[in-house]
């Protein structure tokens, strides 16, 4: 990433999170001045306190990393869902469009039904299958309705070295069991966080330096790291990673969808067409397997593993 000819500050929400703490780190190395906001911090969801929030950083721009992620507990948790992906993200547009700021929002792949075979490009039809993809739905809707000055960045299969990911229970469940029964019927791409992170930076820098009478792609990108894989093959590839890096090498089994029923139904094929987002901003994702090479190197550490399993 270039060095920015101003030193703008990025009011972050979601701060812990995977792609939170990738961007405050990320952000800060490349020059941005950062205000994070963690839960404890800000209730996205109640309209006032954002407002609050933006009129007291007064940032350039806003990156909404906040969500609610439990995809099964979403199915009894509905408006507990609806409340962090649907409604806050609405107020924290409309705070971004009454304060004369953009919007950079992170979404999802489930916003899709599964039922197709070949990577999904953005204007795709939409059709959530589960009560996580249908909140998630609703809060792209209601940023697009809030403000035109926005970002939504559709996403797939996050991983890092930070808090729950699938990563991190393998490796903990490679160092407890002998054999692994992973869903094999299921194929998307697995997408490193910092990746992400550095992708949305990226392009805040393009729009805050970019001259105001100079029109800018505002809309809908999709981003994941490069290439396909199923679940099973994902943790095959985390096991095979970890034996040659001291861990332990385990036999990964590929089951069906069928045989591993969850209270959520998951897209049977979720990978998205990334060429917009290269097309338009010159953005060209690396390998899912380089982004997850990049992040076994510290989890494989005695000291990770240990963090790893006490969460």
């Amino acid at each position: 990433m270039s060095e920015m000819k101003t030193p703008f500050r990025l009011l972050i929400t979601g701060a812990l999170g995977q792609t939170g703490t990738e961007l405050v780190q990320r952000g800060r190395e490349a020059g941005y001045d950062i205000a994070a906001f963690t839960r404890e911090d800000l209730d996205i969801s109640d309209s006032d306190a954002v407002a609050r929030a933006i009129a007291a950083t007064v940032p350039a721009a806003v990156i909404n990393a906040a969500a609610y992620t439990a995809v099964d507990r979403a199915e009894s948790e509905p408006e507990a869902a609806r409340a962090i992906n649907s409604l806050a993200p609405g107020f924290i547009a409309r705070a971004c469009h009454e304060a004369g700021i953009p919007m950079f929002h992170i979404s999802t792949d489930y916003v899709f039904d599964g039922m197709g075979s070949i990577p999904y490009p953005e204007d795709a039809p939409i059709s959530p299958q589960g009560v996580y993809g249908a909140t998630k739905a609703a809060g792209e809707e209601a940023v697009r309705r809030a403000t035109p000055h926005h970002i939504i960045l559709r996403t797939s299969w996050v991983f890092s070295a930070h808090g729950q990911n699938f990563v991190k229970t393998m490796l903990r469940l490679a160092g407890e069991r002998d054999e692994l029964n992973v869903v094999d019927d299921q194929r998307g791409c697995p997408t490193g966080a910092g990746d992400i992170a550095d992708a949305l930076l990226t392009i805040a820098r393009l729009a805050l330096e970019a001259p105001r009478d100079q029109a800018f792609p505002w809309g809908t990108y999709h981003f994941s790291n490069r290439g396909e894989t199923s679940w099973c093959g994902f943790a095959r590839a985390i096991v095979e990673g970890s034996a040659t890096r001291g861990g332990r090498k385990v036999e990964v089994r590929g089951i069906a969808t069928a045989d591993y029923p969850t209270p959520a139904r998951r897209p049977a094929y979720s990978v998205l067409d990334c060429g917009k987002i290269q097309r338009t901003f010159g953005i060209h994702p690396r390998a899912w397997e380089d982004a997850l090479a990049e992040t076994l190197d510290p989890l494989t550490n005695p000291a990770h593993r240990t963090e790893g399993r006490s969460k």
